[in-house]
């Protein structure tokens, strides 16, 4: 067993393992949209999604692809000694397009001297052997991750937070991905609606039998001016507290194998979006409180493998 010493596999220990430098995240904003709000497949999107929120500060439609990364650059040089970023293609689905256009804006990031890393965050239903023959080319010149959105591993869940498609599109999107030798990312919602700690569990061992790269762990925010917030505000919606959610996260790492790396253990949205959960504490503050609960139950990322 290793990397027993902080007890998680973070993503700032693997890229010094693998780049020799810490690499901070730059958000992009491409004007993409998504097959669950542009009626190709639902419209209103997911019940707790609104893309505003995502949106990087400063950044203003229209921007080029460089613009953005050379904002983000000035923002990260004032906080660390580094320049050096991920390129994160992050707001809505960012392979929702002809590929010769995902191509230009890929092929923009791909050039910028200061990127490390590519992040192409989508959803498994939009990705094909078209999209994936691009993101091997551009994976030739520099590292790219995909970030897939599964949520939940049931179904039902899917269903009923208005995904648009299934774990089994999930799968085929992972398969396909690990063919090409291209790292997944997964994204996942703790406290979805409906959802009880076995299901939550039953993800993450689902997870870790696909051998997903990495995972990223969200909790259930309310959002104003989302579906999810009418069923808050008239009780049919519940949030976690936040002892729960780190508790849930202790046993959610517990199941997760020791290589799998974990991209974030905590969701953040600005403040005057966010209806719920107000837990009063920082993202530093709430990841802290896990590290601490790890240490206090001697415990680590794949114990209960």
């Amino acid at each position: 067993m290793t990397r027993r010493t902080t007890r998680y596999y973070s993503l700032s220990d693997y890229l010094r393992e693998h780049l020799g430098y810490r690499a901070f995240r730059v958000g992009l904003y491409c004007g993409f949209t998504c097959p669950n709000r542009d009626g190709t497949k639902g419209s209103g999107g997911c019940i707790y999604c609104e893309p505003s929120t995502l949106i990087p500060r400063g950044v203003e439609q229209g921007m080029t692809v460089t613009e953005q990364i050379d904002l983000g650059i000035e923002r990260i040089r004032k906080r660390y000694r580094t320049t050096k970023v991920i390129a994160y293609f992050q707001v809505n689905t960012s392979t929702y397009s002809n590929p010769q256009h995902l191509k230009n804006l890929y092929t923009e990031a791909l050039r910028h001297p200061d990127v490390a890393i590519l992040s192409v965050s989508t959803r498994p239903d939009c990705v094909d052997e078209e999209i994936f023959d691009l993101l091997v080319e551009i994976k030739k010149e520099k590292p790219l991750w995909l970030e897939l959105g599964l949520q939940s591993a049931s179904n039902s869940t899917l269903r009923l937070i208005n995904r648009g498609y299934t774990v089994e599109d999930f799968s085929r999107a992972v398969d396909m991905a690990h063919e090409r030798g291209i790292q997944v990312c997964a994204h996942v919602i703790l406290g979805l609606p409906g959802e009880t700690r076995k299901d939550m569990l039953n993800t993450m061992r689902y997870l870790s039998c696909k051998g997903v790269w990495g995972v990223k762990f969200h909790h259930l925010q309310v959002i104003r001016g989302t579906p999810l917030e009418g069923m808050y505000r008239s009780g049919r919606v519940r949030v976690l507290e936040l002892e729960e959610y780190i508790d849930l996260v202790v046993e959610c790492l517990e199941l997760l194998k020791p290589h799998t790396v974990v991209h974030r253990l905590v969701g953040d949205v600005p403040g005057r979006f966010l209806v719920a959960p107000l837990w009063g504490a920082g993202k530093q503050e709430i990841i802290e409180g896990i590290i601490r609960r790890l240490e206090q139950r001697n415990t680590f990322q794949g114990a209960r493998l």
